[in-house]
């Protein structure tokens, strides 16, 4: 294969934008297919850099020959500023898919050598693009904005610069800017890939059958093996996070018959295939999930899973994996919080999600953890305003739900945890092999509520003040009748006599009528 000149791919994986740099000028490195020569079958890294003219993922033997190519082109090119971006960027996408933070360190020097050849204030906007996706992929979220927005202000029509600006956003907690920057994405770029991504941002907000009739406009748009696998992936996340367990296992079984080892496919069946009762089959599938895709999350979810069917080493193995590693994934703090909270070290998990707190890491996902974090300390009072957040600004989550169900009981706030209980079940009935009998169990333990009385703590906000208004007007409207219930026979009878102060007037106002007539 004669060596590409540089080329953009884009990649949007696990909701990071990781690799959205790559998409904008993969046609001028692409010589052989679109000189007019005679077509020829395209080579793996020609392959990658078409999946990036569309917005589309690359499969991940591609995107590894993409990288090999730009290793073997900057040997001999070491001036050639776009090629550093392209490799930058298509390590960050490596590193994430794998979970290698090697390949993070490998993405910032080579980004880093981009802007020396070619600085910033001379337009290399791959390079800053770059910077800003690498920055979301340590969940550094304020400088994943910082890069987006000088590159938006550089190239406003740019379409690959808004996924990162919409995780950036979401990761800082600014759900109206992510809202935004996905209505000027939709303006400005179709396909599969802004429809998937569309459907990501309707399930965020809790729009579940939005999210996936836009899914499945994505699935029928992909139109590569890689585009068709993620799409039926994120059409099972979405049967699974209904509780929908058997459709969920067909869609990833779908998106396998597409790419064999799609790790995130494979996570999703072994959920699938552990709440269907067969276990064996689950562990093997998370066996080859962390074989394929390494993530923080999946070690946690295959070690709960191993907990719960009594399988204590396996168990401790995998979450001494989870402290020892070092993880290049956007959600490791969350994951890492979550582990210490419910495995051994709650006191350690307040720290660690406090200190991505300050450092305005404010994700729906983030409020989740710390709060649940703080209530394992033995600080629900503290924990409930993050609990709450995370449940009222986030998707329909089952966990988010029990969390703070949970933490309500422990206030002493019956009725509303009985709701945010049953409610966790309702939306998935078996959310988490480990969790999910507990929030059955506290919901036994909170017994049935008592015939004809709703508790005041059962209602929401908006009910108690919907209640307190209505009572306001009630009480107004019921004052005459209530103060003519509390007079002495003798008062009514001298009242009703004499009238209201309008009906002594009137017999007065119609004597002066009539003498003036």
């Amino acid at each position: 294969m004669s060596p590409m000149k540089s080329q953009n791919v884009s990649r949007v994986v696990l909701a990071s934008g990781v690799g959205a740099v790559l998409a904008a000028t993969a046609l001028l490195y692409l010589p052989e297919l679109l000189d007019g020569g005679p077509p020829r079958p395209p080579s793996p890294a020609e392959r990658a850099a078409s999946a990036a003219h569309a917005g589309a993922p690359a499969a991940l033997p591609d995107l590894v020959a993409l990288i090999g190519d730009r290793e073997e082109w900057l040997r001999e090119n070491p001036d050639d500023a776009p090629s550093w971006a392209v490799l930058g960027a298509a390590y960050t996408e490596r590193g994430v898919r794998l979970g290698d933070a090697r390949d993070l360190s490998r993405a910032g020097r080579a980004l880093d050598r981009s802007l020396a050849e070619l600085p910033a204030e001379r337009g290399n906007l791959d390079a800053q693009l770059g910077l800003g996706v690498l920055a979301g992929a340590r969940g550094d979220w304020k400088g994943a904005k910082e890069w987006g927005e000088r590159v938006r202000k550089a190239a406003p029509r740019r379409w690959n610069t808004y996924p990162l600006l919409i995780d950036a956003y979401n990761g800082l907690g600014d759900r109206p800017a992510a809202r935004k920057a996905m209505e000027r994405l939709e303006e400005l770029h179709g396909g599969a890939v802004v429809r998937g991504r569309a459907a990501q941002v309707y399930r965020d907000r809790g729009w579940r059958e939005d999210a996936d009739a836009t899914a499945l406009d994505a699935a029928a748009l992909a139109a590569t093996d890689a585009e068709r696998a993620a799409a039926h992936t994120r059409l099972g996340q979405f049967a699974w996070e209904r509780g929908e367990a058997a459709e969920a296992l067909e869609r990833y079984g779908t998106a396998l018959r597409f790419v064999r080892d799609h790790g995130p496919a494979l996570a999703g069946r072994a959920r699938a295939l552990a709440v269907l009762g067969r276990t064996d089959e689950a562990q093997r599938d998370w066996r080859a999930a962390l074989a394929r895709q390494p993530l923080p999350e999946y070690v946690l979810e295959a070690g709960e899973l191993a907990e719960s069917l009594g399988l204590d080493g396996d168990a401790r193995a995998a979450y001494e994996r989870l402290r020892s590693g070092s993880w290049a994934s956007p959600q490791a703090e969350v994951v890492l919080g979550l582990l210490d909270a419910d495995h051994g070290a709650p006191g350690a998990a307040v720290a660690r999600l406090r200190a991505a707190w300050a450092e305005g890491r404010r994700s729906v996902a983030v409020a989740d953890a710390l709060g649940w974090a703080l209530f394992r300390a033995g600080e629900p009072e503290k924990a409930l305003p993050y609990a709450r957040q995370a449940v009222e600004e986030g998707p329909r989550s089952a966990p988010f739900t029990y969390h703070l169900g949970e933490i309500e009981r422990a206030l002493g706030r019956t009725g509303r945890a009985r709701r945010h209980l049953e409610e966790a079940l309702r939306i998935h009935p078996a959310f988490s092999p480990l969790h999910a009998p507990r929030a059955a169990a506290a919901l036994a333990r909170l017994g049935e509520p008592d015939p004809g009385v709703v508790p005041e703590d059962a209602l929401s906000e908006e009910d108690l003040k919907r209640l307190a208004a209505s009572g306001a007007r009630e009480k107004e409207e019921a004052v005459p009748e209530a103060a003519e219930e509390q007079e002495t026979p003798k008062a009514q009878r001298t009242r009703k006599a004499q009238g209201t102060p309008e009906e002594a007037r009137a017999p007065e106002e119609a004597e002066a009528s009539r003498g003036t007539g």
